[in-house]
């Protein structure tokens, strides 16, 4: 039928543009919308023709929550300069993750969901690798700061133990693991380090990956790099020395806007600030500490929306994310194919270290992520089911 067709298209697209955003704002300051807000579309379309509302799940009452709390604060804060800006920017990725994990569990394979989001990694990687050699100092390719791209790397990179490829073949996943792992290599990011260390882990412990795979990736990204670094040896030195420069204002900043979130969150700890109000009120809450910076993000996705959304919003947050693995742990439980589940663990997991160091909430992954894996648990409840009805 077209209209599943176009679900299908549309919700990988989405997730598979997601981390190229910066080459589609390059043409066309709204482009990165379209796609989004076409698959919403053809989703209501899609509810309406079929007369039928998604099938209840808890998703949807901490999505509401969520929205209550950013409508709640917003009201409160309607006054300030960034509010509506940062609500419109919410709204969205709060719609999205209801769509995604409502097609991932009826018309969209999940594995395809999953092989888009690593195949525009894959090509992100390559355009941050291609702008070290072009001149720049850090990977930054489609995105403007080379930790968002480690960010979008490191989060895909797990999800390629999910891709339905078999015996031998599996041996063809070297080569774009080996391209993300050295696209994160070339941002430099350390944060994005952490956090694919913590991925891989997860996905050994819980036997998503042995670590005969693991050895043999680093040692094909080894060479690979070493390729890269008599190729590019000007440009890695100058990349080494001006991270080795930075590295120590890096820490210094990042402190000093934790505490001004803490801050925040101890003068407005109900509702926070307000959606925007972190940047609004930093010079403030930080006493200019920054006299340079007076509008900076937090680097910090959790002090960040605590800060703004108060103690509720953050708790609402973080039972998404709880949510998320729960569903993965009860689709592993049920039997079936464990990597699907697994490595959305690992890929959570992976974008929860990484967001420790980054405000990453108006990004893809996370909502994604959560989305994917209640699809996965939904899709092993009606397999269970059918199992069920069939003995």
């Amino acid at each position: 039928m077209w209209l599943t067709a176009a679900l299908r298209v549309l919700a990988c697209a989405a997730v598979g543009l997601a981390p190229l955003e910066g080459y589609l704002l390059q043409l066309h300051g709204q482009l990165a919308k379209v796609v989004p807000a076409a698959l919403i579309a053809a989703w209501v379309v899609s509810l309406v023709r079929h007369r039928r509302l998604p099938a209840p799940h808890p998703l949807h009452l901490l999505i509401a929550l969520l929205a209550v709390v950013l409508l709640a604060t917003s009201a409160v804060h309607s006054a300030e300069p960034f509010t509506l800006e940062y609500l419109v920017r919410w709204v969205p990725f709060l719609v999205i993750t209801v769509v995604l994990a409502d097609v991932a569990a009826r018309e969209v394979p999940v594995w395809a969901l999953l092989a888009c989001a690593v195949g525009g990694a894959v090509l992100a990687a390559t355009g941050g690798l291609l702008s070290v050699l072009g001149g720049q100092p850090r990977a930054t390719g489609p995105l403007e700061d080379p930790n968002d791209l480690a960010f979008f790397l490191v989060a895909a990179l797990p999800l390629l133990v999910a891709l339905p490829v078999g015996g031998r073949s599996r041996m063809l996943l070297l080569l774009p693991g080996a391209v993300l792992v050295a696209g994160a290599a070339a941002t430099f990011s350390r944060g994005g380090g952490i956090a694919l260390a913590c991925a891989l882990v997860w996905l050994v412990a819980r036997r998503g990956i042995p670590v005969r795979a693991v050895v043999v990736t680093a040692a094909v990204t080894g060479v690979a790099a070493l390729v890269f670094a008599q190729a590019a040896q000007a440009e890695l030195a100058r990349a080494v020395q001006e991270k080795s420069h930075i590295a120590g204002t890096n820490a210094d900043t990042r402190v000093l806007r934790w505490q001004a979130a803490a801050r925040m969150l101890a003068d407005d700890p109900l509702l926070g600030v307000g959606p925007g109000g972190f940047r609004q009120g930093y010079a403030a809450a930080s006493r200019n500490a920054e006299v340079d910076e007076q509008t900076p993000v937090a680097h910090n996705l959790f002090l960040e929306v605590a800060a703004e959304l108060g103690v509720t919003g953050f708790a609402v947050l973080i039972g998404l994310v709880a949510l998320g693995f729960v569903a993965g742990e009860r689709a592993v439980r049920r039997g079936g194919d464990r990597r699907e589940p697994v490595a959305v663990q690992a890929a959570l997991i992976a974008v929860l270290v990484a967001s420790v160091f980054l405000s990453e909430q108006y990004y893809l992954p996370l909502w994604s992520l959560v989305a994917v894996a209640v699809a996965i648990e939904q899709r092993a409840l009606k397999e269970s089911g059918r199992c069920a009805s069939s003995t």
